[in-house]
């Protein structure tokens, strides 16, 4: 999955594939996991937010099934 690189003091790089609903993140220590079924507008919301690592934690991190990648 290609991701856009993000400028935040946790995350590295962000991806989202938007047919099967997967957002893509990777950490500044070097984890990557994946969070399946994420709707559209969350992925945007966060890649527009001020601060991705703050979206992240509201509204991302438990709150969807999560798979580590790396």
């Amino acid at each position: 999955m290609d991701r856009q690189s993000v400028r935040s003091s946790n995350i590295s790089s962000i991806g989202y594939d938007e047919k099967n609903e997967i957002l893509e993140i990777e950490f500044l220590s070097g984890g990557i996991y994946q969070y399946l079924d994420v709707p559209n507008y969350v992925f945007e919301e966060l890649m527009d937010a001020e601060s991705q690592g703050k979206y992240f934690n509201a509204y991302v991190k438990d709150n969807y099934e999560t798979t580590k990648i790396r």
